[in-house]
């Protein structure tokens, strides 16, 4: 949407002043109790009260009142540092909207001082659809070379070279999934393998749904994509084709770029509106976190345009919570899978969205699987978008903690379900040259379904 179609919805640029005191009846919401100082990554691993919840709003407050310049590193530096994971929401008693001041606290820091290249590179590149095209075919390409799995074994690990061993590590990581490869016994799959059955009864319609392509995911996750649609037909769902949309706007917001992300919304609301779908799926728990608050991402705009994002808001759903039933079953009896999982809520999922029990109800509907969690797996793994080569200290620690974590429950496979946290555990993994893989629980469903003849070759 350009300016002036922002303009004429009410949504014209505001002064740094305005943004965050339009905020204060949020801002206010804060009681300083000292809930989330445990919930917080970087306070647990900083020890500073600058890098709270609490003292980010205090820090927020300040400049909405003026005593604080926005430019200054005493508020640049802090907001620059969190995580954005909402761990604090879950914990907070007085519901204080922090991911949402969050973002409108980055869009004034980005206002007074401009990001780190790196991270400005990259929000470009993820808004021209023909400069993403290109890099992420390149991306995918060097992928195939097994190059940068190479590197993240060879690379030595000197602060210098941590962010691009890193990146390297990260493209590794988004490989596809090989079932066959976990566990490291053939037996053992062998034993897993089940005889051809008769076909699968297709289950009842269920409704029309649109899923979201997204821009990462549909680049470097295509695969996660294509098993979305596979699963959603096998049980029951049309899924319809959502000509027109485009990036969810999750990462623009979360640097700062709201306008951008407006943008970008806009264009996703006029898209799914025209298909009169019953529920907008997303597979990636950031864009289907920042999906739901698009309401508040485009409030103050005219009653039409708050309506339409209202409307779109309300019917955003992960795509576990459409395949599981209410029953807590899943329609489709797949194939047998003998292998240890090991799940690890994405932070916008459990913390963003409030989906915890339907992926692992999901998981643990699937013949031979054996479901373990991930000690701690409520704390963010340090991926938070490019975090972890931004801040490749702070979010080297943070995902360091993550991995070894997921180590220790003895898995053959990690299953999250946000490419950005497949990528950062994944890379963490790699870097270790640890066996375990990481997959999205939809794709070890799809696999499910596949060894138990539940598509019978027609999706």
């Amino acid at each position: 949407m350009r300016a002036s179609t922002l303009e004429s919805a009410g949504l014209e640029d505001r002064t740094l002043a305005a943004m965050l005191a339009a905020q204060d009846n949020r801002l206010s919401n804060c009681v300083h109790c000292g809930f989330c100082l445990p919930a917080c990554p970087t306070y647990v691993r900083l020890g500073d009260e600058a890098d709270s919840p609490r003292g980010r709003l205090h820090l927020m407050r300040a400049v909405a009142e003026g005593r604080l310049d926005p430019g200054a590193d005493a508020f640049q530096v802090h907001i620059d540092q969190c995580l954005g994971c909402r761990a604090c929401e879950t914990v907070c008693p007085s519901g204080v909207e922090y991911g949402f001041l969050l973002e409108c606290a980055r869009e004034v820091a980005s206002e007074a001082r401009r990001s780190p290249l790196v991270a400005r590179a990259f929000l470009t590149m993820i808004r021209n659809p023909l400069l993403l095209s290109i890099c992420m075919g390149l991306s995918r390409a060097l992928r195939w070379t097994r190059i940068p799995s190479l590197l993240a074994w060879k690379v030595p690990s000197w602060r210098w070279l941590r962010s691009p061993r890193l990146a390297m590590a990260m493209l590794a990581a988004s490989s596809p999934w090989k079932a066959s490869a976990n566990g490291g016994s053939p037996r053992r799959w062998e034993a897993g393998k089940r005889e051809p059955r008769a076909p699968h009864q297709r289950q009842r319609h269920q409704g029309r749904v649109g899923v979201l392509s997204g821009c990462v995911q549909q680049h470097l996750f295509s695969r996660v994509n294509a098993a979305t649609i596979r699963v959603l037909k096998a049980t029951g769902w049309e899924v319809v084709t959502v000509t027109d949309q485009g990036c969810c706007g999750a990462l623009h917001a979360h640097g700062g770029q709201l306008q951008r992300s407006r943008e970008m919304a806009h264009r996703n609301i006029r898209a799914f509106q025209a298909t009169e779908v019953d529920w907008i799926v997303a597979n990636a728990a950031g864009c289907g976190a920042t999906m739901r608050e698009y309401h508040h991402l485009l409030e103050g705009a005219d009653s039409q345009t708050t309506d339409d994002a209202r409307w779109f808001s309300e019917r955003v759903r992960d795509v576990s919570e459409v395949i599981v039933t209410p029953e807590g079953d899943v329609c489709g009896e797949g194939g047998v899978l003998p292998i240890r999982v090991a799940y690890d809520p994405p932070c916008h999922l459990l913390h963003g969205q409030r989906v915890e029990v339907p992926p692992l109800r999901l998981l643990r509907s699937i013949p031979g699987v054996e479901v373990v969690p991930v000690p701690s797996g409520e704390e963010c793994c340090g991926g938070a978008g490019i975090y972890g080569i931004t801040h490749p200290d702070l979010g080297g620690r943070i995902g360091e903690d993550k991995v070894n974590a997921v180590l220790s429950t003895g898995a053959d496979v990690l299953a999250t379900g946000n490419p950005g946290c497949a990528m950062q555990i994944g890379a963490g993994l790699r870097m270790l040259r640890s066996r375990v893989q990481v997959a999205h629980p939809i794709e070890v469903l799809d696999e499910s379904f596949q060894r138990g003849g539940v598509y019978d070759g027609r999706y």
